[in-house]
């Protein structure tokens, strides 16, 4: 089974979320299911249907959370440094057709969410980032087209 690259930041956001399907959203559905039950012929049921198709997409996200933390390599962004773009780096970046700036960090993905600015490692920024410096320019091919970027800062938080 690969490792599933992380930070620590990720991994107790990807707890909190299976400590809350499976001691909070399960018993919900059970009950719910329980109650529906209780309505008569379940051929015709809608509501059943409708918990029993909840509770199957709940326990899914719940295995798929196990395996991803159960393969999660932790990677502690504090104990980073340098000067060279990596896994945790958070990057400060110019277009340099707008000279708008923009700030992301690399995390996995299971972490990723780009309105928080957090880029997972495997996306098309990312990896054109991965192993540049300050002052590197960056050409990214996104499905939105080509943008050039500028490398203003590197650091890890």
């Amino acid at each position: 089974m690969d490792k599933i690259p992380m930070t620590a930041a990720g991994l107790v956001a990807l707890e909190a979320e299976l400590k809350h399907r499976a001691s909070g959203e399960r018993p919900r559905i059970i009950a719910a299911i329980a109650e529906a039950r209780s309505h008569g012929d379940l051929s015709e049921n809608a509501e059943y249907h409708a918990a029993k198709e909840q509770q199957s997409l709940n326990e899914g996200r719940i295995a798929e959370l196990e395996s991803t933390i159960a393969r999660a390599e932790i990677i502690d962004v504090s104990k980073l440094k340098g000067d060279t773009i990596t896994f945790g780096a958070t990057v400060t970046l110019v277009d340099e057709d707008t000279d708008e700036e923009k700030v992301y960090q690399i995390v996995g993905d299971a972490e990723a969410d780009v309105k928080q600015g957090r880029v997972s490692i495997s996306s098309p920024i990312a990896r054109a980032l991965v192993g540049k410096k300050v002052g590197d320019a960056v050409e990214v091919v996104t499905p939105g087209g080509g943008k050039s970027y500028e490398v203003l800062k590197v650091r890890f938080i």
